[in-house]
């Protein structure tokens, strides 16, 4: 049979229709989960820990058959700290990648970018590290946005709990970002302070790019400040403890968890030691059977990690450990991986024995954080390791 220009638009026709019709079918053979992280620049520790508590926890969920009968994917994408990549980022997943959940990363302003993009795409969004009480309490009528990780209004009652009974604090200050993560504390703070009874000696900013505040750290303790409060990622925490270094005062610190999340200790030298911070895990002390599972996995996964201080920061592993698997367990409730029935998953998970804690109805249509205030610790850096400071 000769071939002419007809037969061969008609064939073409049919193997495009079967290419186009096999795609979708392809795709789905997984289930694609977002992350949208700080992987560069000073935070980047914090996307690793990230992805890894990620990846940890879908080769275990993978192992055992996947979800819906379908291997988990993670497809990963660096927001570099910036609010406007991390939206980016967040669209292109959700648009051309088609994930059927986001995860977010270490800053608070990212997410609160990402929050109204979820919302309006109706895709699940999962924080894991960012603190900010309106990430998750962002006042929309039907609120995508869930979290495993510590809540800004919680903790700020946990750091002025802590420094009372630690330091007897009667006048603090506060040396806070200036940023959305910052007010959001700032907000925090005054309250707990306000229900103790406690006045505070001033509220002083700063920017990431900051390489000095001395000058803010003056006219705190020319007010008197007996304590500082410090809220600020890991560059910025470094120079105010550098700056704390030049001046010679020697003042308590007791810090949100953002020194956690970098190289703290090598850019804020000896005196790093001296900030209190506060976190949700630590591999340190005695393991749960849990915890020596997980932290066996990941040094077999992850060569370089050796020591308990290979794993800094363990809450962003944790975090995302549990998080994985708590999503994975909502789309299994869903049946499916349509986003409203993936939220309304999460209200119907019983509960999970977590690496964190054992998860029991973790989340409703009235709470979207799985963590409460009884589930922080405080620690300090002790030669590059995390070690907690209480239980």
């Amino acid at each position: 049979m000769p071939v002419t220009l007809r037969s061969l638009s008609r064939r073409a026709l049919l193997v495009g229709a079967a290419v186009a019709f096999s795609m979708p079918a392809f795709a789905e053979d997984t289930i694609k989960f977002g992350l949208v992280a700080a992987m560069s620049g000073q935070s980047a520790k914090s996307g690793e820990a990230i992805m890894r508590g990620l990846s940890l926890a879908m080769d275990e969920i993978n192992a055992k058959g996947g979800v819906l009968g379908k291997k988990l994917e993670l497809v990963v994408r660096d927001d570099e700290s910036n609010p406007a990549r991390g939206v980016v980022a967040a669209r292109e997943l959700v648009q051309r990648e088609k994930v059927a959940a986001l995860f977010g990363g270490l800053d608070t302003p990212v997410s609160m970018a990402i929050v109204p993009f979820a919302n309006q795409s109706r895709v699940p969004f999962m924080g894991v590290w960012a603190a900010g009480t309106a990430i998750t309490r962002n006042g929309a009528s039907d609120n995508y946005v869930f979290r495993v990780s510590a809540v800004d209004a919680l903790v700020d009652r946990a750091l002025v709990d802590y420094a009372i009974k630690k330091n007897a604090i009667k006048k603090p200050g506060m040396i806070l970002i200036n940023n959305s993560w910052g007010e959001s504390n700032e907000g925090g703070l005054k309250a707990a302070l306000t229900d103790k009874g406690l006045p505070f000696a001033g509220i002083e900013k700063f920017q990431d790019a900051d390489v000095d505040v001395v000058p803010q750290l003056t006219r705190l303790k020319d007010e008197g400040a007996d304590a500082l409060f410090l809220v600020a990622n890991v560059a910025p925490s470094s120079q105010v403890v550098k700056s704390l270094d030049r001046m010679g005062w020697n003042v308590p610190i007791i810090s949100h968890w953002g020194p956690a999340g970098g190289r703290f200790t090598e850019l804020a030298g000896p005196s790093a030691a001296n900030v209190h911070f506060i976190q949700t895990f630590s591999f340190a002390g005695k393991m749960s059977p849990k915890a020596e599972a997980v932290f066996e996995a990941l040094k077999k996964k992850y060569p370089e990690v050796k020591t308990l201080a290979d794993v800094t920061p363990a809450v962003g592993i944790a975090n995302a450990y549990d998080a994985m698997h708590l999503t994975a367990m909502a789309v299994e409730k869903a049946g499916s991986t349509d986003g409203t029935k993936i939220r309304d998953g999460f209200y119907a998970i019983d509960r999970y024995d977590g690496l964190i804690k054992a998860y029991d109805k973790p989340f409703s249509e009235q709470n979207h954080d799985a963590l409460s205030s009884g589930d922080y610790i405080f620690t300090h850096f002790i030669e590059g390791e995390i070690v907690p400071l209480t239980n």
